[in-house]
């Protein structure tokens, strides 16, 4: 495999953008694609899939963006770990579990994988972006930039946020 791709991190935009403010996900990676910034790799889908497992392969840093309800405002922002849910499906898989496929299938132990969520109010289908969810956007944006800046996995451990307060650099 390539020295350049072993190197990369690969961030993951996840939702739905028919559904209100689940497209969080999917407008933040559309910030950091337009940012170019070099050693990024991105990935957009709706839902998390076994198949995104092959998405890790080679890469030294994981970062699932989501949106969720009841998350602390503006975002949070924590590590995760492969997590075997046997009840799971082929389809709508956590990023836990993702990194348990990555494991699992290649016999090699997952990137360290962190989750960036923002908050979400309304997530019916047609409606838009909540006022409340674009303020979350740009201050998710502010932290997911400072992140990419310095894609180490020691220096992300240190960045963990209290309840809707990102900790300062």
């Amino acid at each position: 495999m390539d020295q350049a791709l072993a190197r990369e991190v690969v961030v993951f935009g996840i939702g739905n953008p028919s559904r209100g403010d689940d497209a969080l996900g999917h407008l933040l990676l559309q910030r950091l694609e337009e940012a170019r910034l070099p050693g990024i790799a991105t990935v957009e889908d709706f839902q998390l899939q076994i198949e995104h497992a092959i998405d890790l392969q080679g890469r030294s840093l994981a970062l699932f963006i989501d949106a969720g309800q009841g998350t602390p405002a503006p975002f949070s922002f924590e590590p995760v770990r492969p997590r075997f849910n046997p009840a799971h499906t082929s389809h709508a898989l956590s990023p836990g579990d993702v990194l348990a496929v990555y494991a699992q299938a290649l016999g090699q132990v997952p990137p360290p994988a962190y989750v960036l969520c923002l908050r979400g109010q309304c997530f019916e289908l047609g409606e838009g972006l909540s006022p409340a969810a674009l303020a979350h956007l740009d201050a998710a944006w502010t932290f997911l930039a400072e992140l990419c800046r310095l894609p180490d996995a020691e220096a992300w451990g240190r960045r963990r946020t209290l309840p809707g307060f990102p900790l300062p650099s």
